[in-house]
């Protein structure tokens, strides 16, 4: 209904949560009004006794205006990471009850999702000598192999008040990264861990998938019901590209391949034409590349192996650089204007600037990368950037000197917002903390071709 009383409402049936699917249900909606807040209430039928329900659920959002409206959208990464899950007398995932209180319109969500290889100890000691107690449940106990295991590290994270309350009034755009299966995985490994039973990764990948498809909103490629990239126009002023750099990446290397390939992927070919495709092709003022890792970032995988795009070598691409040469060529030469990446991954906030008159590579226009998060994770960092494709900090959100897996109650929690006012087209960027509070304010104007 477009009204609270739900005076006007619409009623839709929907499909069976059973077993098979983790006892969850989707409901493709359509022929909404644009620029609308949309209320809605959940009801669950007994297939054995259809006089019998249950209580309703009720939630709001928005869906996108018809034309150039005002967009405010919130994105952040990493949820229940590095040993900190929920602690209720410490605010539990607080973090969420302040992007909520943002009110924006859409949520991106960057990626570690869950961190199914980050079983929660039911104690932590913290530099104070206080203790931080986890809320543990049997997923959450050991590391995620099975479906099930899976499917409960994101049932966990829904335990929280806050996690319910936002998930209740805020759309969602959800990218996968390495720890809805395990830390730093890629297609083909095989794992030496004692901790796990199960050494396929990609056994383990092909059942994290499917818990992460049935918990999250995505309409389906009937073409390929598993990919995760996508694009969503939000009216004409902003339009999110989600990629998905795990599934096709080669094997985590030194990450210096002289050409591009299979060996050098990070975003795989077919992903790599369907952006620049994709891209060119957006009539949108702002075109946001939701991306699950940085550019310019160096990630390590242990010794002399990279997990991101970046390799520590300043000078021409190698390695996956090749693909992202490639995409900001593309974009130059077909004169694709007002990109913006937001990232995550790292666990610090950050604001970078890419320019070709600091970098080795130079055929791209100038470009803004907007890193946030950790939501509720341990943070860390800054790590050392590569000047590749010329980055430069315009903003770090942590501390120098500052000691590793920092807890989320000393406030180290980031968040980002866009907003794009609709008349103008002018972006406004924000970073804020687990508090609320912002710490960083950016303005761009748009360009006009």
């Amino acid at each position: 209904s477009t009204r609270e009383s739900f005076a006007d409402a619409r009623r839709v049936p929907g499909e069976a949560a059973l077993e098979a699917n983790g006892l969850t249900a989707r409901l493709d909606l359509e022929g909404l009004p644009p620029g609308q807040r949309i209320v809605y209430r959940v009801l669950f039928q007994d297939l054995r006794d259809p006089r019998a329900w249950s209580l309703p659920v009720e939630g709001s959002f928005r869906t996108p205006p018809s034309g150039a409206g005002d967009v405010r959208l919130a994105f952040s990464a990493d949820t229940c990471g590095q040993g900190w899950g929920i602690d209720e007398a410490r605010g539990g995932l607080a973090t969420y009850e302040s992007m909520r209180g943002a009110r924006p319109d859409l949520f991106v969500h960057l990626g570690d999702t869950i961190y199914a290889d980050n079983p929660l100890p039911a104690e932590v000691v913290l530099d104070d000598g206080g203790l931080w107690r986890n809320l543990v449940t049997p997923a959450k106990a050991k590391v995620a192999e099975t479906l099930d295991e899976f499917r409960g590290n994101h049932l966990y994270n829904r335990l929280d008040a806050h996690v319910r309350r936002f998930e209740s009034e805020v759309s969602q755009v959800v990218l996968w990264d390495d720890h809805e299966v395990l830390n730093n995985w890629y297609p083909g490994e095989v794992l030496d861990d004692p901790r796990y039973t199960e050494r396929s990764v990609e056994a383990l990948a092909a059942r994290a998938r499917r818990a992460f498809l049935e918990h999250y909103p995505m309409r389906r490629s009937l073409a390929d019901p598993e990919r995760i990239y996508r694009s969503l126009p939000f009216g004409e002023s902003l339009e999110i590209f989600a990629l998905d750099l795990r599934s096709e990446r080669g094997p985590n290397s030194a990450n210096r391949q002289e050409a591009p390939g299979p060996g050098a992927a990070i975003l795989g070919a077919a992903q790599l034409d369907w952006l620049k495709a994709r891209l060119a092709a957006s009539r949108a003022t702002w075109k946001v590349v939701a991306s699950d890792m940085p550019i310019g970032v160096v990630v390590g995988d242990g010794p002399g192996a990279c997990e991101a795009v970046a390799n520590g070598d300043d000078g021409t691409p190698l390695g996956r650089e090749h693909e992202i040469a490639a995409l900001l060529s593309f974009l130059k030469a077909r004169d694709v204007r007002n990109v913006v990446w937001i990232t995550a991954d790292v666990h610090y906030a950050a604001v970078h600037h890419y320019s070709p008159e600091r970098a080795r590579f130079r055929d791209f226009r100038p470009f803004y990368e907007i890193v946030a998060g950790p939501l509720h994770a341990g943070t860390f960092g800054p790590a050392a950037l590569d000047l590749t494709f010329g980055p430069e900090v315009r903003f770090l959100g942590i501390p120098a000197g500052m000691k590793p897996n920092r807890p989320p109650s000393e406030g180290l929690q980031f968040f980002g917002l866009l907003d794009v006012e609709g008349r103008s087209g002018v972006l406004r960027i924000e970073i804020r903390n687990r508090a609320g509070a912002t710490l960083h304010r950016l303005e761009l104007e748009p360009e006009r071709a």
